[in-house]
């Protein structure tokens, strides 16, 4: 005697192999933004001649300022990705929450160094976006 499976379980299947490579990604997404995040800060704390003053502007601040700035969320970033490995609910709501602070502070910081603050930009939009994902279809298993 034979025994079929349902549909319903390699759709589960799936979503859960889907689930967990989006959980996958934003964490190493995120751990690459946040080092990248205190390379940044660092070199601007360095007074390194790779960043430029130019046009005054509402969020002026000094360079070391941003530097500092940049090492705190890029640290806080590396803690969050390495609660979203270990299946933490709240390194998935850190991990949006640090996503949503590094672009902000990253657009920000975008009259210093346009190019590589629209790449970090994108890479924390990816992130909001792949933990969202994962956070709706955790959802749906309920």
């Amino acid at each position: 005697m034979s025994t079929t499976h349902s549909g319903h379980d390699y759709d589960d299947s799936a979503r859960g192999l889907v689930s967990t490579s989006t959980t996958i990604f934003a964490a190493s997404m995120l751990a690459i933004v946040g080092a990248c995040q205190i390379l940044q800060g660092i070199s601007a704390v360095a007074k390194d001649k790779i960043y430029v003053s130019g046009i005054n502007y509402v969020y002026q601040f000094d360079v070391t300022t941003w530097g500092w700035i940049h090492i705190v969320v890029g640290a806080l970033a590396i803690a969050v990705a390495v609660g979203i490995i270990a299946n933490q609910t709240w390194g998935r709501i850190g991990g949006i929450v640090i996503g949503v602070i590094g672009a902000v502070a990253n657009f920000m910081f975008l009259p210093y160094y346009p190019f590589w603050s629209l790449v970090l930009v994108g890479f924390n939009v990816l992130v909001i976006w792949a933990l969202c994902v994962q956070l709706s279809s955790a959802r749906r298993a309920y």
